[in-house]
């Protein structure tokens, strides 16, 4: 098996999604080729992969790829791997820095194989791919593209390794056509970014003993109705791919058309007839896989995980967080049709949710068995999943789920925009958090300073019993 492997550095390190990636290219045995798009500066990082089994190792740096969006990084990527021999396209499902999961299912498509995302698992066998993935078990023929959830570590270089050589290529090398490269052949464009502070609370904090009184009178409140915000003027018409994104559709648009769950092909077909001058997915599991595959179908931009739409009645402006959710950017697109990936409000969600976070990494179980007793759905930041301790459906935030409960009850939850994202529009948010300067309690209507086990002393079993039968999805 050749294996081609798709590596970004992020912050001075190989993206941990990626580095999961190349453990599973490594244990397959066969070839291994490494792939990357950037500066120079990486070659450095890059470099002790070499020590690991890595048999090359492809830096692709052109001062004309800076400032591509993932339409111009998968052009770029495809013609790279044109020149390469490859029977299998591994990838981290996302990076750290941007977050999009768009250019797995963008390159797969411009290279014209198919692409399985969110992949748990999988074996290779008889000219296919069985894979365990977020949407159940699915199989490709090869070659195929995977975009993988991180479930490996990368192993260590033994001690007689040798050290190996970056290879750098550039525009040139591969025969990418400058305009299709970096700022020139990127659609999407960034137009602002600020500091977000949406979702701000003037937070009262309490004592752990008021808390028991306090979930009982917030429960009996009626739930308010999560709903976007309505644009005074409108675009004259917009595409919702399924039902989950008609409400934000219906907010900027003066008719919305409401287009099934199809094939790409079937989609994208529709659209070269139709011309939409807007298309919107949900950002869930099927969006993000299917909606890059229609970008590169269309050769047009995709905003990916936007939270807020607007626009003036002729463009639409798409908002998301951006650098790990530590900004937050509006985004144009100069393309037709101008493509987003919305965060919608998970309806299935339960009017309680005990949601834990990193500070409880050693109590799971317990804020687990507590949730269970107060009949809430068990959620988890994504330092929880990533660690292993949490299921990918049970993330709340910028890549899990967006939730709206009557109460949040967020538990050694630190409060990066990340998180905050996917539970503002909690009617009352609660966090327990032993340092007292903790972003969450910015975000939180009453807080406690505390740790959950001296929650759970002093609130010594008060907390009223839930029903069983509504915990959870």
């Amino acid at each position: 098996m050749k294996t081609a492997v798709l590596v970004k550095v992020v912050d001075g390190e190989i993206n941990p999604f990626d580095a999961s990636a190349v453990e599973w290219a490594l244990s397959l045995g066969g070839e291994v080729t490494v792939i990357s798009m950037g500066p120079r500066t990486w070659e450095g990082v890059l470099l002790p992969l070499t020590r690991l089994g890595v048999g090359r190792v492809i830096l692709l740096s052109d001062p004309v790829f800076a400032g591509s969006d993932t339409l111009a990084t998968a052009y770029v990527l495809s013609r790279a791997l044109a020149r390469l021999d490859y029977g299998l396209l591994l990838a981290g499902r996302k990076t750290l820095d941007g977050e999009t999961g768009q250019v797995a299912p963008c390159l797969a498509e411009t290279l014209g194989i198919p692409v399985l995302t969110n992949v748990f698992s999988f074996a290779v066998g008889d000219g296919a791919i069985v894979a365990e993935t977020a949407l159940g078990t699915e199989c490709v023929g090869l070659p195929a593209c995977l975009s993988l959830e991180r479930t490996k570590q990368l192993r260590f270089p033994s001690l007689f390794s040798q050290t190996g050589e970056v290879e750098i290529w550039d525009s040139q090398t591969v025969g990418a056509d400058p305009a299709r490269c970096g700022l020139a052949g990127s659609p999407t464009r960034v137009i602002e970014t600020f500091e977000n502070r949406k979702g701000e609370r003037a937070c009262k904090m309490i004592a752990p003993t008021d808390l028991p009184d306090l979930f009982r009178d917030l429960r009996k409140k009626q739930k308010r109705k999560a709903a976007a915000a309505e644009s005074e003027t409108k675009l004259p018409s917009v595409w919702a791919v399924g039902e989950e994104v008609l409400g934000e559709a219906r907010a900027i648009a003066k008719e919305v058309v409401l287009i099934g769950k199809d094939s790409p092909e079937a989609i994208a077909g529709r659209a070269k007839t139709e011309r939409p001058d807007v298309i919107l997915w949900n950002a869930d599991v099927w969006g993000r896989r299917n909606a890059p595959i229609v970008q590169a179908m269309l050769e047009t931009g995709l905003c990916a995980d936007c939270t807020e739409l607007e626009t003036d009645g002729k463009r639409l402006v798409m908002i998301r967080p951006a650098k790990g959710g530590s900004v937050t950017a509006k985004i144009l697109c100069r393309t037709r049709p101008q493509m987003a990936t919305v965060r919608t409000v998970d309806e299935k969600a339960g009017d309680l949710i005990v949601s834990a976070g990193r500070g409880v990494a050693d109590e799971v179980g317990a804020v687990r068995a507590f949730a269970g007793r107060l009949g809430a759905e068990f959620c988890a930041s994504r330092a929880l999943v990533d660690l292993g301790l949490a299921d990918y459906p049970e993330q709340v935030g910028l890549t899990g789920r967006v939730v709206s409960p009557k109460i949040y009850l967020a538990i050694g939850i630190s409060g990066a925009v990340q998180h905050l994202v996917g539970m503002r529009d909690a009617d009352a948010v609660i966090a327990v958090n032993p340092d007292p300067d903790a972003p969450i309690f910015g975000f939180a209507d009453y807080g406690i300073v505390g740790t959950f086990a001296s929650l759970m002393r002093e609130t010594d079993g008060r907390f009223p019993e839930g029903d069983k039968r509504n915990v959870g999805l």
